[in-house]
Parts: structure tokens; C-alpha cells; sequence
């Protein structure tokens, strides 16, 4: 690999071009699979699935759908977001902590 201060203006281009042109596709792809998520949803809801599998297989969905979102268009995935990543899984660790006491203590 080529030294940064080495490279020619032209050569930073090209190769930020092609960054851009990676990330675009990969954003693409992505968008896709979520579409594709939400219509499985969809279609499981519209077949009067059992609950016992819908409710598991929609939340797992909903969570693969946030996890997308958060990686590729929160660029979650980007070098300096880590302060940002710790106090997003902070703020999720505190609430799914406040939701399990919460529960715990209604229904004790």
C-alpha cells in the first residue's frame, strides 16, 4: 500500500471513489435485506402464523433490521464512533436493565 503523503491528488481520488463506490453497495445491499425482512414480516403476519413462532421470528427480524441500521447507515462501522457505540450499548444495557426490574417487580 501506498504512503498517504506520497499519494498524487489524483490517486487519493481514485481511491476515495472507489471507498464511496464499496460503501454505496454495501448500503444498497442492505436496504434490500431490510426490505425483504419487513415483507417476510409482513407476509407472516398476513398468514395468521401461530404466535408462538410469529412473535420470536418478528422480534428476532426487528433486531437484525436495527443492527443493519446502526452499522451501515449510522456508520456505526466507521473508525471514531466508538464513544458514540459505548453510550448507544450503555443506554440499551440500562434500558433492557430497567425493563427486567420493572417486570420483576410486577409480576413477583
Amino acid at each position: 500500500m501506498v504512503n498517504n503523503q506520497s499519494q498524487t491528488p489524483q490517486q487519493k481520488a481514485e481511491f476515495e471513489r472507489k471507498q464511496h463506490k464499496e460503501e454505496m453497495k454495501q448500503q444498497v445491499i442492505s436496504f434490500a435485506l431490510m426490505i425483504l425482512f419487513t415483507f417476510i414480516a409482513f407476509g407472516m403476519v398476513l398468514l395468521d402464523i401461530g404466535s408462538v413462532f410469529l412473535v420470536p421470528t418478528l422480534l428476532l427480524l426487528a433486531v437484525v433490521q436495527v443492527l443493519f441500521q446502526l452499522y451501515y447507515f449510522m456508520h456505526m462501522k466507521n473508525k471514531g464512533h466508538d464513544m458514540v457505540a459505548v453510550m448507544m450499548y450503555g443506554g440499551l444495557a440500562v434500558a433492557i436493565l430497567t425493563i427486567i426490574t420493572f417486570t420483576t417487580i410486577i409480576w413477583w
